[in-house]
């Protein structure tokens, strides 16, 4: 009977700190996030953008003829602006 007493008041006190945990853990997670939301969107181009620039890129590496490593170093490159 007592086995089974500690069992249920160990069990209880997991659930409990687990949840003060959570609560605890989510709540300075929450906040650089506002703060980066902010800033994100204006970095980040929009996803047409961005593959309009990886197909010019693309059709750049054929027009060269590269393949393999080459072709990847120089699409990376180019995506990057670098090129």
């Amino acid at each position: 009977m007592k086995t089974s007493i500690l069992a249920v008041a160990f069990g209880l006190s997991l659930i409990v700190s687990g949840a003060a945990y959570a609560t605890e853990a989510a709540a300075p997670a929450a906040t650089p996030a506002a703060g980066a939301a902010a800033t994100t969107p204006a970095a980040k181009p929009d996803k047409a953008a961005m593959e309009a620039k990886s197909q010019e890129c693309s059709k750049e590496a054929d027009a060269k003829g590269l393949h393999g490593k080459e072709r990847k170093k120089f699409r990376e490159k180019c995506k990057k602006g670098a090129n």
